[in-house]
């Protein structure tokens, strides 16, 4: 893809003598939203943290804004302009709001760019502003989830990386999250999204990906996969 901001080619990864990565390959377009979805152990969250450097890979490429990153240092990854909120969030429950947010802009110096990075998280996500003071501990299961997205965002990624960003929310705060992402995505940030709720995700998807056990079985557009009979069986709940 000639305007992939990431490209992944034959990605192996493994844990000791288990392969949870069997050689897959997909890219991003830089202002889009790609999708992974898969069942509990397909390589997912895997295949995340193997891009955001906290895994290494076994073989393949990993190509970032034309850089390859296989062997850089996670704290340099980010510098180079990916951002992975996890999954369960991983905030600092004993850290005010705004602290947790400043932690996201370990790397940076530009006080006043901080500052305004901030602001926009709070525009982002209101309740979060009106309690920058309070516990982050205290959250709701959503407000982490706005949390841990907006401290990602504080270190100004030209790509997003969201692992699960709907688990155990409600309805509603599940909306909310979505709605965030398409906000997101209009500001020209670049999205890959892990999502258990495959409608959602893919009903805002430029792109998806569907990984088994550690492969890529099928590819396509967010609305040709929502049309795939396998998807509809198998993530959407039809028979």
């Amino acid at each position: 893809m000639s305007n992939a901001l990431l490209d992944v080619q034959d990605l192996r990864v493994a844990y000791g003598k288990i392969e949870a990565v069997k050689g897959i390959s997909f890219s991003v377009a830089a202002g889009e939203v790609t999708t992974l979805i898969g069942t509990n152990g397909a390589g997912k969250t895997t295949t995340l943290r193997t891009l955001s450097g906290l895994l290494r890979p076994t073989a393949g490429s990993i190509t970032f804004d034309g850089q390859p990153l296989e062997t850089v240092p996670a704290h340099r990854i980010v510098a180079l302009g990916l951002a992975h909120s996890p999954e369960g969030r991983h905030i600092f429950p004993r850290m005010t709001i705004e602290e947790n947010l400043l932690l996201g802009a370990f790397l940076r110096n530009d006080s006043a760019g901080i500052t305004q990075d901030i602001e926009r998280a709070y525009t982002l996500f209101p309740i979060l502003g009106e309690r920058r003071k309070q516990a982050a501990g205290t959250l709701s299961g959503g407000e982490q989830q706005m949390l841990a997205m907006g401290r990602a965002l504080m270190s100004r990624p030209k790509l997003l990386m969201l692992d699960e960003p709907s688990m155990g929310l409600s309805p509603i705060m599940m909306q909310k999250i979505m709605a965030t992402i398409i906000e997101l995505k209009s500001g020209g940030t670049t999205i890959l999204l892990v999502e258990q709720n495959a409608q959602a995700a893919l009903s805002l998807s430029d792109r998806g990906y569907v990984m088994q056990t550690g492969r890529i079985v099928l590819s396509g557009t967010g609305a040709e996969l929502l049309r795939d009979e396998s998807v509809r069986k198998s993530y959407l709940g039809e028979d």
